[in-house]
Order: structure tokens, then sequence, then C-alpha cells
């Protein structure tokens, strides 16, 4: 595969080669260049021989540079091609289960190698050629973060819709064994791929650190919008606390043999098994914080921090905060200290529930400005209003049912302070302090 060079920057090893907007990039040091893996990959030593098309004729060009100094070359897009989409048909795929009539970017379902090195996004491995996992292992992309769900084959196949999907476990010894370190996730739903199916999980990962270096448990999610679609349970308290205590005996387990926990249960069994949560220690550095994996823990211990230090107010000093369902006791427990210790700021935090999805779906990130327009309206206590940055996409500009940020504040007529996943950022906010 051959990639057309969008752009040259000014003064760049490409320019000096002779490459300019529209040159066709064939290849670098003999090896094809399909995507931005390969592209940076191939052109990271310090002497590499290009070959490209300009004007319909084949050149060549050999560079002598310092080892990682980038071409300056820019593509059509940042992965040079288009993402990889999922050919999965997973039984508890949230994609599935969204209403109709989103923005359709919301529908794609991505499973791409080079979005889990470059952003983290999780992927399953059912999708990936013998040419990209080799790829994998020489290029040495690492680490990687996989879904696994369960490595029982049947079962993986059944709960996946995908007939490769049972060689999950080969493919990881694979990878574990070429030097590829792993983050893995496991999304139960319950009565299928916890109990008995969960336990062969970690007895195989754990088995497989340190190139395994961490394995995170998240319930399922479901939505009201599930027709047609496996029927599945929503977790309760004693379901949740099962799970917890068959992962904490696993993370205890691997603490005492290695020093490192490895397995963790995400925040949400926590809240649903109504448990305190666990203190910094127990995360290890939080690998799985993505993940929901000790989120609540540090916003927690951040907000603190800050609560514990001396600032000067103005007066007066008024605020709303809005989160999910799932957040609300921690959010409005930090308001509540923060009022004690600032007997003249007045903080309301307000609960709001998603009827946009429905089902069990109460984490603040898939809040849409609908529900917080209408649980807000005539209960606003100010006209400035604290709003979590991870209710927006990421140009922070709109919400999941398209509702922007400017037809949200012009609705509730308040001044929206975008609030970042940081609880002393939170505290400042409340405070009066952040612009």
């Amino acid at each position: 595969m051959s990639v057309t060079v969008k752009s040259v920057d000014e003064g760049s090893l490409a320019q000096q080669a002779g490459l300019s907007a529209g040159c066709v990039l064939v290849s670098i040091d003999g090896q094809q260049i399909n995507d931005m893996l390969d592209y940076e990959f191939y052109s990271a030593k310090p002497q590499i021989t290009l070959r490209f098309l300009k004007d319909g004729a084949e050149q060549e060009a050999t560079l002598e540079k310092d080892e990682y100094q980038p071409l300056g070359c820019e593509f059509e897009t940042y992965l040079i091609d288009r993402h990889h989409s999922c050919k999965n048909k997973c039984i508890f795929c949230f994609v599935d289960q969204l209403p109709k009539g989103l923005r359709q970017s919301l529908y794609f379902k991505d499973d791409d190698e080079r979005l889990s090195f470059l952003f983290g996004n999780y992927i399953t491995l059912t999708n990936l050629s013998r040419h990209e996992i080799e790829r994998i292992k020489k290029m040495h992309i690492s680490p990687i973060n996989i879904s696994v769900h369960t490595v029982d084959p049947a079962l993986r196949v059944a709960m996946m819709g995908n007939r490769f999907a049972g060689k999950v476990l080969e493919l990881i010894t694979e990878l574990a064994e070429a030097g590829i370190e792993m983050n893995c996730q496991l999304v139960l739903c319950r009565d299928i791929n916890d109990g008995a199916a969960l336990e062969q999980s970690l007895q195989a990962l754990t088995a497989l650190y340190p190139a395994v270096q961490s394995i995170a448990a998240v319930p399922i999610g479901i939505t009201s919008f599930r027709e047609g679609l496996a029927p599945l349970t929503i977790y309760d308290k004693t379901s949740a606390a099962e799970v917890i205590d068959m992962m904490e005996a696993y993370g205890d387990r691997m603490m005492e043999q290695h020093g490192e926990r490895v397995v963790y249960p995400a925040d949400e069994w926590y809240l649903i098994a109504e448990r305190e949560m666990p203190q910094e220690e127990f995360y290890c550095g939080y690998l799985q914080l993505d993940n929901g994996v000790g989120m609540w823990r540090k916003f927690y211990d951040e907000f603190m921090e800050e609560l514990g230090k001396h600032h000067r107010i103005h007066l007066p000093c008024r605020a709303d905060a809005v989160t999910g369902v799932s957040a609300y006791p921690l959010i409005s427990s930090l308001a509540q200290a923060l009022q004690k210790k600032y007997r003249f700021v007045k903080i309301k935090v307000h609960r709001i529930e998603n009827r946009f999805f429905g089902g069990n779906v109460s984490v603040t990130g898939l809040l849409t400005g609908g529900d917080i327009i209408s649980q807000c309206e005539g209960k606003l206590l100010s006209k400035r209003l604290l709003l979590p940055g991870t209710t927006l996409r990421s140009e922070q500009d709109m919400f999941l049912d398209d509702t922007t940020l400017d037809e949200f504040s012009r609705a509730l007529g308040v001044t929206v302070k975008v609030v970042p996943q940081d609880g002393g950022a939170l505290a400042r906010l409340m405070l009066g302090l952040e612009p």
C-alpha cells in the first residue's frame, strides 16, 4: 500500500528529500507504509531510504538524521488509513443499545490495535490478521489493552458472536512470550462469565504475569434500548459482593507473591455492593484508572488534599454542581466537607438520573444535556454551574444528545464551568478560585 502526503513541514527532512504535497510515499527502507505505525517505526532509524512518486515519476532519497527525528510529513488522518471496525456481535455491546437518531460517529465500533497503543483503547484481538499480530511483535507495540471477558473458548465465541474469539488465550500467550505487556478487561455479565468462568479467566491470566500487568473487571451496562438483544440481568448487592470477594482474593495472592495486586474490581462493584472503597495503596499506581478502577479514591484524595490548603475566597460564593447517580454520594460528601470548612460557601449538588439511556446506566460520563436541563430547571441555587467534562465530547462543546454547551448554558441561564477529572480542580471551582 502507498500513502499520499497531504503536506510537508517547512524546512523538514521530508522537504529536503524532495517530498511535497501530493507525493505518494511508496516505502521506507523497502518496507511498505500502510499506516502511522509503519511510518513512525520505519522512519525512526538514523539512516533511511525513501522511495516516493512525484508528478508520476519514482524517486529515491537517502537521509541521515538523529534517531527518532521526525520526517515532517502530514497525512489526511492521524492513522493515515481508516479506523479498523469491530466485526463482533457481543451480547453486551453498548453501541447496540443506543437509541436511534444520535450523531453517526457514536454508532461506529472500533477494534483497532493502533488506537490501543496510541490512545489506550481496548481491543478484542478477534479482528486482527496474522500480519497485524506479527507486526505487534516485530515493532514491540506495548502495552496493549485487551477486552478478554473470558478465556473459555466456547463461551467467548458465544458471548462475542465471532468464531475466531475462542483463540484469545493462545494469542495473549503468544504476545506474552514476545515480551508484549498487556492490560486486560473483563466485562462481566451476571450468571454468564462470572462465577466459575471468572475464576478460570483469573487463573489463566494471572499465570501470565508480568506480561499481563493488570486485570480489571467491570459490570455490564444495560440501557432501556435492548429490544431484540440477548436478555441480561443487572448485578445486585449480593452478586456484586461475590465478584469483589473473588477479585480481591486473587489480588491478595498476587500481592503476596509479586508485590503487585494485578487484579482489580472497578469502582462500580463497590457502589453496587455498598462497600467502602479501598485506600490508595490498593491500586498500585492506578494502572486501570480509565477503566473506572480507583477513580473514586483518586478523586476523593485529590479533593481532600486541596481542601487541606488555606485559600482566600471572595464572598458570597455559590455554585451548583451536577453528577450522575453513581457518583452522587461522593460529590455530595465532598461538597459537605468543603462547606463545613468554609461556612459562607454554598454548594448545591444535583443528582441527575439518566432517563435518556435508562436501564442501569448511572455513570456521570453518559449524562445528556437534555436530562440535566430538565432535572435542574427551577432548582438552581446560583448562576454558576459546575459541569463534569466527561459529559462532553473531546472538543468539550457538545453532549451525547447533541445539545451544545451554548444551548445548555442559555437554557439554564448559567455560566458553565467545565470540571476536569481532578478532585483538586473541583475543590478550587467550588471555592470560585478557577477562572
